[in-house]
């Protein structure tokens, strides 16, 4: 804002629209509540004239694991530094401490060893405290660091087979209503997952509060993070293109020193056609060059049951790392009994279930073929672990979704009231049989394997 103040008083005005655009990310048709306004923090924040705009720091990343590596890398930028800049990287906890230069970008990267080293994990969420010091600007943050790979049809986290036990999350808050903003939200929201066993949480269908992510760190719960390219987008249109581009650079940029985040989703349930898959197989590839150190994703949607034969083979699954699969068998589709005998056929990699369930509304009950019902929400959820444990390649298990949540288009009288209620939470906050079945599921460690 520098170039446009002068002395005396200064005011701000911001304009915000939240129409929803036929080319915009996401298009005209969403399965979630559209808030407008200002929706987070607003900060306007006083900087030296040359200042760290951007850093990366994180746990080299080779061919494969060693766990006998403690080097750190990645770089530090500061906007206009003359070249040569010094720029110090200190973690004083793991005795590692480096001093560098600015090359004529302001860039300055860096290698360093630390002496010793914790990396970060759900059983042990370590942060350090990192120094960045430029000229007369200086900043801290806490960041963890660990590894993250695949081998095979397995996820490796810091060379250990890891399964992931998570739910589904839109950033709304509980009770209150309205977009999750505060840290009050944030501690709820992770206080239900740590609650229920989750070591991981899918932060549907766009980047959330980075209170979200910050919270993970510290709570030592696993993240998937997600641009909106969902369904509708106008794929055949190079601007919305830039603008998907746009998107994940800004969400990579933001949270790549976040040890929690460990995928990076590019679409959710997007139309299987050669337009779709060319934009969205580039999309990949510059996430890849973003960030060489994290996994890629997306959510598939589809095949439709052939008898009881389940083959995905939708092109995209060629380029990610890891497969995020959508189905609601038993709710959607066939009945719940047919989810016992459902073979599937699935790429050979890793395999996350990344939505299914069906909904009830709280305090509804009856038999569990009676719709809408929280004994019928369980009864699908139970066949569905069934066809769950017949998958060799699954693993991660993400219900759709933590706690109901505002959506337009769900207007059954008395039962959604505009709300879906797929969650295993009501909007209040009250807990379904559906959480309880997944408590005692995650608990128990009874769907599902590392290996």
């Amino acid at each position: 804002m520098t170039a446009v103040l002068h002395p005396g008083s200064n005011f701000v005005v911001i304009a915000v629209d939240s129409t929803r655009l036929l080319d915009g990310i996401p298009s005209v048709g969403i399965d979630w509540f559209n808030y407008g306004g200002l929706t987070r923090d607003l900060s306007l924040v006083t900087v030296p004239q040359a200042f760290i705009d951007d850093y990366d720091v994180h746990l080299a990343h080779g061919p494969s694991f060693d766990a006998g590596n403690t080097q750190l890398t990645g770089y530090v930028h500061v906007l206009d530094a003359p070249t040569g800049t010094a720029v110090t990287v200190d973690i004083p906890e793991a005795d590692a401490k480096t001093t560098v230069k600015t090359d004529a970008e302001g860039n300055a990267p860096f290698s360093v060893n630390a002496a010793k080293l914790v990396l970060w994990s759900p059983d042990s969420p370590k942060l350090y405290k990192v120094h960045l010091i430029a000229g007369e600007d200086k900043l801290t943050d806490d960041i963890g660091f660990r590894d993250i790979r695949v081998d095979g049809t397995r996820i490796l986290l810091n060379g250990k087979a890891i399964f992931l036990q998570g739910a589904n999350m839109h950033a709304e808050a509980p009770v209150r209503g309205g977009r999750a903003y505060s840290q009050e939200d944030a501690d709820t929201i992770f206080g239900f997952l740590k609650e229920m066993h989750a070591n991981f949480v899918r932060l549907a269908h766009y980047p959330h509060d980075e209170r979200m992510e910050r919270t993970a760190d510290r709570d030592g719960i696993l993240v998937w993070s997600e641009i909106p390219n969902w369904q509708h987008i106008s794929f055949d249109k190079p601007e919305v293109y830039a603008k998907a581009v746009s998107m994940l650079k800004e969400m990579i940029r933001r949270d790549r020193n976040k040890a929690s985040v460990i995928l990076w989703s590019v679409s959710n349930e997007t139309p299987n056609n050669p337009t779709r898959t060319r934009f969205l197989s580039e999309l990949v590839a510059e996430a890849r060059k973003l960030d060489g150190t994290r996994l890629i994703t997306s959510a598939i949607i589809g095949p439709r049951a052939s008898g009881n034969e389940m083959l995905q083979n939708d092109p995209l699954c060629d380029v990610l790392d890891v497969v995020g699969q959508n189905e609601y068998v038993g709710w959607y589709d066939m009945t719940p009994e047919q989810a016992d005998t459902i073979h599937w056929t699935l790429p050979q990699k890793p395999v996350l279930m990344s939505e299914f369930g069906a909904e009830a509304k709280f305090g509804n009950h009856g038999p569990v073929d009676q719709r809408w019902t929280e004994e019928q929400e369980v009864y699908i959820l139970e066949h569905q672990f069934v066809m769950l444990r017949n998958i060799p390649q699954l693993r991660g298990t993400i219900p759709w979704i933590l706690m109901d949540f505002r959506s337009p288009g769900r207007n059954i009288p008395k039962l959604q009231d505009g709300y879906n209620r797929k969650g295993l939470i009501s909007e209040k906050g009250e807990k379904k049989q559906a959480f309880t079945l997944f408590q005692k599921v995650y608990a128990e460690h009874s769907v599902g394997r590392a290996d």
